[in-house]
């Protein structure tokens, strides 16, 4: 197992109509920006949930934060905060909503260009204290310090992290879910267990409880997955799958293990480009990543496919061993379609022209070593790219 320092101070209120907690867990002297997405909130009952926790405090609200948060967007939250000195940002959303409002409590109080904080990893100082309601799981966003924003201006999608923009709370109420539309909730679910594959499936360094963790997650996902839809009523398939989400990357799996994302990376390259969904991005590259990185990732690849999916080689012969792993590559994709994922660019009508685009794209973000052994090259990335058309 590899040295780590873990810590996660989020504090976590989960279950029905925990809403209320928000009144207790904000300072009362609080002057609150409440930041949201496209509105549905106030369909569903949140809005209304959230309006009466803090009826004893100061506060504003600010809607539009996108499905990809962009730097455009934040940057007028960032404006609101200043002209009515707000000093404590409340996100209630999903994962974008919530990665929009880190940048924004971080933009808040930097001193400088805050687009610096993307384009140049420019140092965070400080930032507002951060407080969320999850309405979608799927990002782990609200228990973890990364968040990732866009500039529509130059098609980047650009990550950063900071320990001054982890939560200090977060409420999980899997009620709140029986309102999304089936396009959230598999992306949701695909992008949970993505984000558990790139922190497992790399090489082994004996850290057998983060296996364990990661592989109890990756069952719960594909079993309680598909019944997301198939019990569309069912609070506890509903509480599972939150819980999974936020598990996935709270940083407890991760820790003291090498983490790959190089899937990750084309995703975001592509949701940059083509404006596909992140999830959707993760279901298409994953498959063929794992199949073209098979040799390096072949140790941990056999651990999958015999405890994830109960597949064992016939024997040590390197034909059945890659046999078990093709096996489990095909149903990893199988997974996706049984969550209503689709896996191919062609889904989507685009072709082998997305190739040429996203590697210029990773190259002039850098982007020419990637994965834990750093030799995801950009001829590496064009193969996978390819094979995924």
């Amino acid at each position: 197992m590899l040295n780590f320092s873990f810590v996660n101070s989020t504090q976590i209120h989960f279950g029905a109509e925990q809403i209320a907690q928000i009144t207790d867990e904000i300072p009362k002297d609080a002057k609150v920006l409440m930041t949201y997405g496209g509105g549905s909130i106030k369909s569903n009952g949140v809005y209304d949930q959230v309006v009466a926790a803090l009826k004893d405090h100061t506060w504003q609200e600010f809607s539009g934060i996108e499905p990809n948060p962009s730097y455009q967007t934040t940057m007028k939250a960032v404006a609101l905060i200043k002209e009515h000195q707000l000093d404590y940002v409340l996100a209630v959303g999903g994962g974008s909503v919530i990665d929009g409002s880190k940048f924004i409590a971080a933009a808040a109080l930097f001193d400088g260009e805050p687009w610096d904080i993307l384009a140049k990893g420019a140092e965070i100082k400080a930032a507002l204290p951060l407080g969320v309601v999850l309405t979608l799981p799927a990002t782990g966003s609200e228990s973890n310090t990364f968040s990732v924003v866009s500039n529509l201006d130059t098609n980047d999608k650009l990550p950063f992290a900071s320990p001054f923009v982890q939560p200090k709370f977060a409420v999980l109420d899997p009620n709140v879910t029986f309102s999304l539309p089936q396009r959230q909730l598999t992306n949701g679910i695909v992008d949970a267990f993505v984000h558990t594959v790139e922190q497992y499936l790399t090489y082994d360094v004996n850290a057998k409880v983060q296996d364990r963790f990661a592989e109890g997650l990756l069952l719960t996902l594909i079993e309680e997955g598909p019944k997301v839809f198939s019990e569309p009523q069912n609070y506890d398939v509903r509480a599972n799958v939150m819980w999974a989400a936020t598990m996935a990357l709270n940083g407890l799996i991760g820790a003291g293990v090498p983490q790959d994302w190089s899937t990750h990376m084309l995703g975001h390259e592509i949701t940059a480009v083509y404006g596909l969904d992140h999830a959707q991005t993760l279901a298409i590259v994953l498959p063929r990543m794992l199949a073209e990185q098979r040799q390096v990732k072949q140790g941990k690849l056999l651990q999958y496919a015999q405890r994830v999916w109960q597949l064992t080689p016939k024997s040590d012969e390197q034909s059945d061993i890659d046999s078990v792993i093709d096996q489990a590559i095909l149903k990893t994709e199988a997974f996706f379609h049984s969550v209503e994922m689709p896996t191919r660019f062609s889904d989507y009508q685009l072709g082998a022209e997305v190739a040429d685009t996203i590697v210029a794209q990773l190259e002039r973000h850098g982007m020419t070593a990637l994965g834990e052994h750093q030799d995801v090259t950009l001829a590496k990335s064009k193969a996978v790219l390819l094979a995924s058309v």
